[in-house]
């Protein structure tokens, strides 16, 4: 047995018992495992017990067609797909941009690329032109693997030697049809051994400078770090586990492949064109999903159902991303007799912080430390305090699951080479070691579970010719808990006007992601500093909060809704 699946092994025998699983386990050693051939294919995919058992459920809500895939049909295909790949010239180190919503090639091409050692840039697919040239110049890409209606985002992108795969529908010139990937052999032979350093994926994230950073994460830090997340989810094999993540985004690796394949889970999928709580919760029924992990905005949209008339099969119901009110929680207890399990981590790490099966629960805390993390809460100048920031001690210390490190000019990396990492979260600490989450010490805030950076939309704002000053902060919703609302200066010459208000609304729809549109303009005079210069947002955010319309810092208000010119392209919550 592998020290990793002894790893594996302690945490679902010990799945309930969170004081020993915290005090007796290790992370597996550092050697050299390759997750996709070492665990999947040498284990899920061969032995009698699992290899034919659904790896992968997806199910079409608009048609009701359904596919499942047992893990042995997705090592054979991955193996084809993987020798497509390198057929292409991708090569050990080279770089792959994964444009795909949930169908099977997501999986596919994931699991190959793991094979071959191609570090692979998962990416949404609400992703604009501009933001895909960042990802392909940034993320030095050699090929993308596309679905049909990302190609047309493609012209003017790219280089002559960027390859082009694209996946479902008609053929686009210059594009590689992935259904040729069926023409290759089902075996695989890998060209050496997957060093547990070598690089695996590269997420761009929000973050307080205008372009995003790029978080890098190895082949050991996502696959083996995942361990921490199967533990809070508390999956068992054999169960069928939805999560309701988009493609792209670092929690639909930590949900919808990783966590859910250390234990030996079916992955669950329901592709909606629109979200809609009553035939999700029907799917659930049907299908005998066993965990569920969802977003606050979701869980918010089930209880606005009759939740008591659905029977589900459900032992673990668990949330992320935001902190959930207690009503979310006491009406789904009331109806299921479950509680919502609330959990931590962030893209640069796996899941360190959860209340994990078996643990009491504090209603409004996100549990305590995951096995395999230590986390120190320290104030500004790096102390022991009981308001502070969660700190990952190093060294020793350091968890499998946290990523290299940010990467930079020709690779170099940074963020990860001191004695602590610094999060950026601050939270509470009670007596009793449980975190509640307080807020971002970089203004970053959370959207309908899409994580969002003022600076970054501030910044785009800017290149509108009437806007001088912009400060955007989180004004509270219903539904998606928080959505972007800016503060605007404008510039000479420009008064405040519903005209206006429109063209910085278009100006903003043509630059940015439906998940970062603001939704909010307020014009103003002036925006509150300090002595240095440097905008308040913390005033501004009380002012939302607090619904304090009789502040001097406020002005004309403009809301996106009121724009029935705008209404084609609004987005809705994931």
């Amino acid at each position: 047995m592998t020290t990793f699946q002894q790893a594996r092994a302690f945490l679902l025998e010990h799945r309930t018992d969170y004081a020993k699983a915290v005090a007796e386990f290790r992370w597996p050693d550092p050697i050299d495992f390759n997750w996709a051939l070492d665990w999947f294919d040498a284990e899920l995919a061969s032995k009698p017990g699992s290899r034919d058992q659904t790896a992968l459920w997806i199910v079409e809500a608009a048609t009701g067609n359904e596919t499942k895939h047992s893990f042995a049909e997705l090592s054979r295909r991955s193996n084809q797909v993987a020798n497509f790949l390198r057929a292409q010239g991708l090569q050990r180190g080279d770089h792959l941009l994964l444009l795909l919503g949930n169908v099977v090639p997501l999986w596919e091409t994931m699991l190959a690329a793991i094979k071959l050692g191609v570090i692979v840039i998962p990416a949404t697919t609400l992703l604009t032109p501009e933001e895909l040239r960042d990802r392909l110049d940034r993320g030095a890409a050699k090929l993308v693997v596309a679905a049909q209606d990302q190609v047309a985002k493609f012209d003017g992108l790219g280089d002559s030697s960027l390859q082009r795969v694209v996946v479902g529908g008609g053929v686009a010139p210059g594009w590689t049809p992935f259904e040729q990937t069926a023409d290759y052999p089902e075996t695989f032979v890998p060209d050496g051994p997957t060093r547990p350093d070598d690089p695996m994926l590269l997420y761009f994230t929000s973050g307080t400078t205008a372009k995003p950073k790029l978080v890098r994460h190895s082949q050991r830090s996502y696959p083996v770090g995942a361990l921490s997340t199967m533990f809070w989810l508390g999956l068992q094999p054999g169960d069928v586990h939805l999560n309701i993540s988009s493609p792209g985004w670092a929690k639909h690796a930590w949900s919808c492949f990783f966590a859910p394949w250390n234990a030996g889970a079916t992955v669950f999928v329901v592709n909606q064109p629109r979200f809609e709580a009553k035939s999700l919760l029907a799917t659930m029924v049907r299908c005998g999903v066993t965990t569920l992990c969802a977003p606050p905005t979701v869980w918010r949209l089930f209880i606005q159902e009759p939740l008591a008339e659905y029977k589900v099969a459900l032992r673990e119901v668990c949330g992320a991303g935001e902190p959930l009110n207690p009503e979310v929680i006491d009406q789904v207890r009331a109806a299921w007799g479950l509680t919502i399990r609330d959990g931590y981590g962030q893209t640069e790490t796996t899941a360190m912080i959860g209340n994990s099966p078996g643990q009491p629960i504090k209603i409004g805390s996100m549990g305590r430390p995951l096995p395999g993390y230590s986390i120190a809460i320290t104030d500004v100048d790096g102390q022991p305090a009981k308001e502070g920031e969660v700190t990952l001690l190093l060294g020793a210390a350091r968890p499998a699951g946290l990523m290299q490190g940010y990467q930079g000019e020709g690779g170099k990396l940074s963020g990860t080479d001191g004695e602590v990492y610094r999060s950026g979260d601050v939270v509470f600490c009670d007596d009793d070691g449980y975190l509640t989450f307080v807020g971002r010490s970089d203004d970053v805030f959370k959207s309908s579970d899409y994580r969002i950076s003022p600076f970054e939309l501030e910044s785009v704002l800017l290149e509108h010719e009437a806007v001088a000053e912009a400060a955007v902060v989180p004004t509270p919703d219903p539904i998606r808990l928080a959505i972007p609302k800016a503060y605007v200066i404008l510039t000479s010459g420009h008064e405040p006007s519903r005209e206006l208000a429109l063209s910085v609304y278009q100006h903003l729809q043509a630059r940015l992601s439906p998940f970062k549109r603001i939704r909010r303009i307020e014009f103003v005079t002036e925006l509150p500093k300090t002595i240095s210069g440097k905008i308040r947002r913390v005033h501004l955010r009380r002012l939302e909060h607090d619904n304090n319309h009789a502040d001097a810092a406020r002005g004309v208000e403009f809301r996106e809704e009121e724009f029935a010119e705008l209404q084609s392209t609004r987005s809705t919550a994931r």
